[in-house]
């Protein structure tokens, strides 16, 4: 919808697709890396070939040449139809074909997997549990003695008991991802002007905060892992990438593990430059830390404002105020990172409240500003705050950029005035 009504100067800035490589897919592929894996990112191959085949026709092509008795999809609310028919086209395929759905939706909204095309779910951290489906189907054992997984029998969602022993993702049972699957698509994992491509990796799961709008600590249960110092060392070794984004809700929740982990980069020389995820009032309380990064190779802060109002801050649950935002944009300046402040637009903007947020960004020296809509995800605070409110239950639209409440000024102009925010900032208050 934006896209639609957005003034078309500004089409170009407005994100049409999420860039980066799949670390999930590569986390499960590595726990069964000592069977015959194919990873395929079909977003990647879209990136890399535009003119590709319908989806159906492409998941076709890859049955056909790989054969596989097991098919797992990662799946976010965005892509659920998308992989549904995915699913639809194994069966088609091959009825006899394992499909398993794993990912945040079928952490956060399990009840929706009842299309009979898939036969198993695995909701959470469950690496181990997907590995253990492929073992059990390998060998002919029944599924229902796996722990935390859910059977998809007859219309009729059977769950296992939950896994007896804490899976610790970040520490004791990291698994090590293997980039070179994705090296078909590498040149796709570029952001914007950028001069090569970037990789993700991940120092942190969950997170300790409780934003209403977040999905990602409840897609933890409220559990927040780090990583040890030495496990994220090794696996810079490994990367071979010059650009590296830290894939975290927050890259800096612990500032003592943040100094040992860089004070060991320069120890190790590992040049890179990096990007990450910093929330304002961290910027504001450390700006000793923000500068120490700056010079370590940190290029790029990526920094949710979410809003210029306290009170608005307040319903997000956000736990920082709005006179810290330009206190925290002075910090990344004045150590020369690129600062990507990003908004949300609640639904029932008006035409002052539009003209209030564009003249608080334009204010500002950010050298790119991003507007996303306020949606309440399945599964978090907000959706529950807000579920009876919805009037547009299609999930290919929970992706940021669609109202899915009612707007209070009619759809079009409301759409028009998100896409006009996009051109307050386009990258002229470059460092």
């Amino acid at each position: 919808m934006i896209l639609q009504s957005a003034p078309e100067e500004a089409k170009h800035f407005i994100h049409k697709k999420l860039i980066g490589p799949p670390l999930g897919l590569l986390t499960i592929a590595a726990a069964v890396k000592d069977f015959d894996v194919t990873v395929f990112d079909i977003k990647g191959e879209y990136d890399l070939i535009p003119g590709s085949p319908a989806l159906d026709q492409m998941v076709t092509g890859l049955l056909n040449r790989f054969e596989p008795d097991v098919v797992g999809v990662t799946i976010i609310t965005s892509e659920f139809d998308a992989s549904m028919e995915i699913f639809k086209t194994v069966k088609k395929h091959n009825r006899r074909i394992l499909t398993v759905a794993g990912g945040l939706h079928t952490t956060l909204c399990p009840e929706d997997f009842t299309d009979p095309a898939v036969d198993v779910i695995c909701p959470g951290q469950s690496a181990n549990a997907f590995r253990q489906v492929v073992v059990n189907f390998e060998k002919k054992l029944p599924l229902d003695n796996i722990r935390g997984i859910i059977l998809n029998r007859n219309g009729r969602r059977i769950a296992t008991p939950p896994v007896e022993n804490n899976w610790d993702p970040a520490n004791e049972n990291f698994l090590m991802p293997d980039r070179r699957h994705l090296e078909r698509w590498r040149q796709t994992y570029r952001v914007g002007n950028a001069p090569s491509p970037t990789t993700y990796l991940f120092t942190s799961l969950g997170c300790p905060y409780r934003c209403t709008f977040c999905s990602i600590w409840k897609e933890h249960n409220g559990m927040y892992h780090q990583r040890s110092v030495e496990s994220i060392i090794e696996e810079l070794k490994l990367i071979d990438y010059d650009i590296v984004r830290f894939a975290d809700a927050n890259t800096i929740v612990n500032i003592a593990f943040i100094n040992r982990l860089f004070d060991r980069m320069a120890e190790e020389g590992i040049q890179k430059e990096y990007i990450m995820d910093i929330r304002a009032d961290t910027a504001v309380d450390h700006p000793g830390l923000i500068e120490k990064l700056a010079r370590a190779g940190l290029k790029v802060a990526i920094c949710g404002f979410e809003s210029f109002r306290d009170h608005e801050l307040a319903r997000y649950n956000k736990k920082s105020s709005a006179d810290r935002i330009h206190k925290a944009i002075d910090v990344f300046h004045r150590n020369g990172i690129l600062l990507r402040g990003n908004y949300v637009v609640p639904h029932d903007y008006t035409d002052d409240d539009f003209k209030a947020l564009a003249e608080y960004a334009g204010s500002h020296r950010v050298t790119y500003a991003g507007y996303t809509i306020l949606t309440p995800m399945p599964g978090t605070i907000l959706y529950e705050e807000m579920k009876d409110l919805i009037v547009d239950h299609d999930l290919s639209k929970y992706n940021f950029f669609n109202s899915v409440l009612k707007t209070t000024l009619p759809p079009e102009k409301f759409y028009e005035n998100v896409g006009k925010l996009w051109l307050i900032k386009k990258g002229k208050d470059v460092i």
